[in-house]
């Protein structure tokens, strides 16, 4: 085959490897006694506490809390558990092609034109993410002003369930070892070989497998509930105090649940960076002048709320390799000393499947991401072609991986708007990619290190000789990986490679940040009886996947929160 057929079936291929990145979920149904749909319960209910995301953090704060009170926790999705399309790594990718009311994830696609996802499915983000386990910095714990000891408990609360130690076969050996060999080490002097949510069958376990802590008569947890407002008093208060939630079910049907009078009763927002922000404005918190646009009252002006948006940027090069390799998420990282973090994903198109069953994920023509066609040649008789022809794809076309780098922080920041007052449309968020200098030219460092790991000695053999960097990056920038316009030649200005192939890598936080919506306790400021607790509380996002440190946080607030009750009794 010559160089040029080839590229074109690599770059065809792209898309599909590019979610390697991305999602997965759990087992068989685990049959809690505490699990109902949202269509079982009564008109007006009154617990304790009321928790708003069965996500990463309010499954282990629920757990927590169902301890010694009455705990409510309200998931506007299904449950992870028997789903055929997330209960396997060999269904991987198969979740965000699922563009059904009943899938796990909601596609969104921010202002920047980048095509993103939330979890929309009991375990949140836990459910859909590749996998990666690793606690915060203690940099990261001190800033925060978290006690370290009970950060150390929580993390180990809840890695007794879901955390497991990743085995290393050839492509991330390679990866690994070529990392070391270009001196790329993490800020603990050695590359890290991090832990992960997938044990050794490929079964995925999630923040909702934590909900095996919880005390069955303290905790209901309802499916399919979406919160369409947070109820607040304000007679005879100093505050707006929050006394509850209006839900619906599946059939439309409102259903009211009040926190009971008592002492320390809230409710506790954990619906995740685009849901916690949403949830405030549409419950009367935010900007004024936003609020009063879409006919909300306004409970109370709270100007930051929605404000500094970030996701960190993603930017990957596909190496082709003469020879198979394995199927594998993110398991190695490369740390610089100024916050670049290098991985590497690899696999043949998931290999257990066959040609007629091929699922390409986020990026699948079947979801209408045909971004190299103007959107009046988007026909259905387009998709059809395109889907046909990643079909026929040989299998060798799928042979290989990539190798990415991802921007601690960022410093760019964006802003979260609402679209409407339904509370099920996705908001409009913007991040701003690379609109800080210091992002882009971070960007730029990190692919030319990706460019010593391919041209490095140790991972020669994962590689095509006569295909030079430069034509991997210009394979790269020409697939459909957003819909952000395309450019020539790329690889001449590693600057608008990085802006033509910027990804999410779904760490995305924000909207809600501590100092600037709520207080170091997690309470929003200048409101009582209301919490946040999720990565919107995040200014930056800790280690190389946050999703150990946002379930640690649930864990970690619950024992606060029952400390505090006990000592005011």
């Amino acid at each position: 085959m010559d160089c040029l057929g080839w590229c074109k079936k690599i770059v065809a291929a792209l898309s599909a490897l590019l979610l390697l990145h991305g999602c997965y979920c759990t087992r068989r149904d685990r049959g809690f006694s505490f699990l109902h749909q949202a269509t079982t319960a009564p008109m007006v209910s009154y617990y304790d506490y009321i928790i708003v995301g069965g996500g990463t953090a309010g499954c282990p704060l629920a757990a927590t809390l169902s301890q010694f009170a009455s705990v409510l926790l309200l998931e506007r999705g299904g449950s992870p558990f028997g789903n055929p399309n997330i209960t396997h790594l060999s269904a991987f990718g198969s979740a965000l092609s699922d563009l059904s009311p009943r899938s796990p994830s909601q596609r969104f696609v921010s202002e920047d034109g980048v095509i993103n996802a939330r979890a929309h499915v009991l375990g949140g983000g836990s459910s859909l993410n590749a996998g990666f386990y690793s606690r915060a910095g203690s940099e990261y714990i001190a800033k925060a002003r978290w006690d370290a000891k009970l950060v150390n408990e929580s993390y180990r609360w809840v890695e007794r369930r879901v955390a497991f130690h990743p085995p290393l076969r050839q492509w991330q050996l390679a990866v690994r070892n070529s990392l070391l060999e270009i001196g790329i080490r993490p800020y603990n002097g050695y590359t890290k070989v991090g832990g992960t949510i997938l044990d050794g069958y490929g079964h995925r376990h999630t923040s909702a497998d934590l909900l095996h802590y919880a005390n069955p008569n303290g905790l209901t947890v309802l499916l399919h509930a979406p919160v369409q407002k947070i109820l607040f008093t304000t007679e005879g208060k100093v505050k707006p105090t929050a006394n509850g939630v209006i839900f619906t079910d599946v059939n439309g049907l409102s259903h009211w649940a009040y926190l009971r009078k008592g002492f320390k009763n809230e409710v506790i927002v954990c619906s995740g960076a685009l849901g916690s922000p949403q949830l405030l404005m549409l419950g009367g918190l935010g900007p004024e002048k936003h609020l009063e646009d879409h006919n909300i009252s306004v409970v109370k002006n709270m100007p930051l709320v929605g404000q500094g948006m970030s996701d960190n940027p993603m930017n990957a090069v596909f190496v082709p390799s003469p020879r198979p390799v394995e199927v594998s998420l993110i398991q190695v990282v490369g740390i610089t000393h100024n916050g670049i973090y290098i991985e590497g994903a690899s696999g043949e198109n998931f290999a257990s499947e066959t040609k007629s069953t091929r699922d390409f994920g986020m990026f699948s023509p079947k979801i209408g991401q045909l971004s190299t066609s103007p959107p009046k040649q988007r026909t259905q008789e387009a998709l059809n072609r395109a889907i046909e022809a990643m079909r026929s794809l040989p299998r060798s076309a799928f042979m290989g991986g990539f190798i990415l780098e991802k921007i601690m922080g960022p410093l760019s920041r964006g802003h979260l708007e609402l679209r409407s007052t339904n509370p099920n449309d996705n908001p409009a968020v913007t991040f701003n990619y690379f609109k800080d200098p210091g992002d882009l030219e971070k960007c730029v460092e990190g692919i030319k290190l990706i460019e010593k790991v391919i041209e490095s000695r140790t991972f020669s053999r994962f590689r095509y000789h006569h295909l030079p960097v430069s034509s991997l990056l210009n394979m790269t920038a020409n697939s459909p990986v957003n819909l952000l316009p395309k450019h020539a030649n790329a690889s001449r200005s590693l600057e608008q490679f990085c802006r033509d192939t910027v990804t999410t890598i779904w760490h995305y936080h924000g909207g809600c940040q501590v100092d600037q919506v709520v207080d170091h306790d997690y309470k929003v400021i200048g409101v009582d009886s209301l919490q946040v607790i999720d990565g919107s509380t995040f200014d930056y996002s800790p280690g190389t996947n946050p999703q150990a440190t946002v379930m640690m946080l649930g864990r970690y607030m619950g024992v606060k929160m029952f400390h505090e009750r006990i000592a005011n009794n």
